[in-house]
């Protein structure tokens, strides 16, 4: 992207380059004295030797402040260490202030000279400002540093009252034994935003605020009430700890003027820490600790607070990975049709959480990277803006346009800036690549506003998805020295989206040839989604069956849509192995409502009710269920003269329910029998069973050998109760014969006119006695092995 105002250079006064030029030659007056005394000149072979300016390593830790004023003084803290191999004498460590940078570009060539740590320039670098604000250090030995801080008032610096750009310097200026005489012998730069007073068209800054985070949440959840969540692991409660990623970010955005982008997801999931979860340990679970619940608790209570009155923009549910669905899933039917429902979700998850109505509208692509596919996939699913990145979307112009541009069909691309993106994604643990990526973050926005101070333009940056604590810190310090607003204003994203659009500003939207090779070898591989899509299958046909189906439909349909998650880019074995874990868990639910495998039945008659098992260990009912039985071998035994007879199923939680079938034997012989359950829609559930009925026909020869022992039995039965007529009559024909008087051995019945017999008399010898029971006694032997099914 040309830039008009960097083609003009970088100024510089002409006294000043005088200055500048006549402090390099009496700079190279030693060495040049040198090489003309030949061999014989002392130190001529140590010069040789002499690394430079790359003998010292200068660290600047910090520059406050980052944006001074006129009345200000800098102060620049730091560190040197000498890291050649012999002492240091006589050194000094001073500022320099270089050039004045005008325009982008120019900020960008001598940024490159900072990274390559290049030697030093005395034009470039400018000369030292006056001794007095000098720091001594008298002798520094070989791998020994030092700290420094120099302190000078900004009005001693000789800067355009204007303002501008300025590339400073810190050096160390010393002698070592090889070479007596003073040199710089180390350098570090960084750079000067200079606007004393406050612009006439300050720009419009949109600084996007980040809360997302990476997948924590299982499909799975407690048989209780609550459906307790069940989490992979503990690690999220680092990143809500105080000092952690996440923590850091709500407690400084909290003070900053930024827009709030936030995954739904991440809210859903440190909420239901909070309410009391347990912990995905090997086959088992452990509840989750008492002080991480605490923790999650006052993240969102703080989350909460930061938020109320500010702008919040919900991505969809799980930040959907748009790139990889609009160039691998459309190939697959269904992969689309999430995105609505993860959008619409997203609105309702942040409002119950943070009492915040957000905004829906906007989609974020990976990296800002976007294409006419991407786009369709987006605005499929309602988002009217997205946000691009002008990396993406370039312009050829001479100035640096305003964010939002119509790209067609009603939607706008808010094009963030990408050097301002990208101003902190490096790493910012050590103090000074931090200071260094606030120094070029501020004169990147300086330079910016200066471009065109008659327009003013509505500028958006779009940092990193997940920033690092170090990350987040730094970037907060650069949006606190923009307090002064002397060169920007603060804007929020649906604002900027509105924002009058510049006329020359680039509107077309790349192919999908111009995507970035590097970000489509991240994306979601095809097999992923048909993955995804097979999961889906299963769960519609599971929640068919199910009472009450959002028990499953909820934690499995917000599972689906984390597989989709941007967050899964740069680690495909993460992602796949959360898609086979949703698979087996619907799985392993599902099969708690099978048919219990029968044993061989053996068939003894005509007809009889064969019964099947179905057995449901959900704690919900199950509903809309069919009992298929097929026989194999209809014209053998038949099920209602029919090959196949069904019957709906309907079962408690906890329940078993047996369905019998009414089947009819014609021939003997064994009868292969499939039973299988049913959607409502035809579709099998689960597994089929089979099993054996052996078919024993009773045959008219049997029939008649059975007949004729009944009826030998019959036959028998009258003989056994004549003879005890018999026996009856003639007993009491002896009895009649008596004399009625009282006999030996009898006393009179108490109160009756009975005889009792006296105790220890026998038993009545003329009384027949009853051999034989009427049943036989019931066998206590096992049954043979299969079922027996009688008429």
């Amino acid at each position: 992207m040309a830039e008009a105002a960097d083609t003009q250079g970088m100024r510089t006064p002409p006294a000043r380059r005088w200055l500048r030029r006549t402090a390099s030659v009496i700079v190279g007056l030693p060495l040049v004295a040198g090489l003309l005394g030949g061999p014989g000149a002392p130190g001529a072979a140590a010069a040789e030797d002499a690394t430079g300016s790359s003998t010292v390593d200068v660290s600047l830790n910090t520059m406050t402040p980052a944006s001074p004023g006129e009345k200000d003084t800098i102060r620049i803290t730091g560190t040197v260490v000498n890291r050649g191999k012999q002492p240091i004498t006589d050194a000094q460590v001073d500022l320099r202030v270089g050039q004045q940078l005008t325009g982008r570009t120019a900020i960008d060539r001598a940024a490159e000279r900072v990274a390559d740590g290049r030697s030093f320039d005395p034009i470039l670098d400018g000369s030292r400002i006056d001794d007095k604000y000098a720091v001594e250090i008298p002798r520094l030995a070989s791998g020994v540093s030092h700290d420094f801080s120099l302190s000078v008032p900004a009005g001693q610096l000789d800067l355009d009252e204007d303002g501008g750009v300025y590339q400073l310097g810190v050096s160390l200026t010393g002698q070592t034994e090889a070479l007596r005489f003073d040199q710089v012998l180390g350098i570090e730069r960084t750079f000067l935003p200079w606007q004393p007073e406050a612009t006439e068209k300050r720009t419009q800054l949109t600084y996007l605020w980040p809360l997302i985070s990476t997948t924590h949440l299982t499909s799975e959840t407690g048989s209780d009430e609550q459906q307790t969540p069940v989490f992979e692991d503990e690690s999220l409660v680092a990143e809500l700890a105080p000092g952690g990623r996440l923590e850091q970010m709500v407690s400084l955005g909290a003070q900053l003027p930024v827009t709030w982008v936030v995954d739904p997801d991440l809210l859903a999931t440190v909420d239901a820490m909070a309410e009391g979860y347990v912990v995905r340990q090997g086959d088992t679970t452990v509840p989750g600790g008492e002080k991480n619940r605490k923790i999650a608790q006052e993240w969102l209570n703080e989350l909460g607070k930061a938020v109320q009155g500010r702008t919040v923009v919900a991505l969809p549910f799980a930040d959907p990975d748009l790139a990889s669905l609009a160039h691998r899933g459309k190939a697959v039917s269904g992969s689309l049709s999430h995105l609505r429902p993860a959008t619409e979700v997203a609105g309702t998850t942040v409002e119950s959480t943070l009492l915040t109505t957000p905004s829906v509208d906007f989609a974020w692509p990976v990296d800002g990277a976007v294409d006419s596919a991407i786009v369709d996939v987006a605005t499929s699913a309602g988002a009217d803006n997205i946000i691009a990145r002008s990396d993406s979307i370039g312009d050829d112009l001479a100035y640096t346009p305003t964010a939002a541009r119509p790209i067609g069909g009603g939607t706008t691309a808010v094009v963030a800036d990408s050097r301002l993106s990208k101003a902190f994604g490096g790493d910012m643990t050590r103090a000074d690549d931090s200071s260094l990526a606030v120094q070029t973050f501020l004169a990147q926005t300086l330079a910016l506003t200066r471009q065109d101070q008659e327009k003013q333009r509505s500028i958006v940056v779009a940092p990193q998805r997940m920033p690092t604590a170090a990350q987040a810190q730094t970037m907060a310090r650069a949006l606190q020295a923009l307090d002064g607003k002397r060169w920007t204003q603060p804007l929020d994203l649906p604002a900027a989206a509105e924002a009058k659009p510049d006329a020359e500003a680039n509107t077309r939207v790349p192919r999908a040839s111009e995507y970035p090779a590097r970000l489509r070898k991240q994306e979601m591989p095809v097999a992923a989604f048909r993955e995804i899509s097979g999961t889906q299958k299963k769960l519609d046909m599971f929640e068919g069956i199910l009472t009450q189906a959002d028990r499953v439909s909820t934690p499995f349909g917000r599972a689906i849509d984390r597989q989709l998650s941007t967050s899964w880019r740069g680690n495909p074995q993460g992602a796949q192995q959360y898609r086979s874990g949703v698979q087996t868990n619907l799985k392993n639910l599902s099969e708690e409502v099978q048919l219990i495998q029968k044993s061989d039945v053996t068939l003894s008659g005509r007809s009889a009710m064969i019964p099947v098992t179905v057995q449901n260990q959900l704690v919900q009912g199950v509903d809309d269920l069919v009992l298929r039985l097929t026989s194999q071998s209809p014209t053998r035994l038949g099920l209602d003269d029919k090959a196949i007879a069904e019957q709906p199923v309907r079962v408690g939680g906890g329940h078993s329910q047996t369905v019998k079938f009414p089947a009819t034997a014609n021939a003997n012989g064994q009868v292969q029998m499939t039973a299988q359950l049913f959607t409502r829609d035809g579709t099998p559930y689960g597994e089929s069973m089979a099993f054996t009925v052996k078919v024993s026909e009773i045959t008219p020869q049997v029939m008649l050998v059975i007949a004729g022992g009944v009826l030998l039995l019959v036959l028998a039965g009258i003989r056994m109760y004549t003879q005890r007529r018999r026996a009856a009559a003639l007993e009491a024909a002896e009895s009649a014969s008596e004399p009625l008087e009282r006999t030996a051995g009898t006393t009179p019945g108490a109160g009756t006119g009975e005889d009792v017999p006296e105790a220890g008399d026998g038993p009545d010898p003329g009384q027949a006695s009853d051999l034989s029971p009427d049943t036989r006694p019931e066998s206590a032997d096992p049954s043979g092995a299969g079922e027996k099914v009688d008429r």
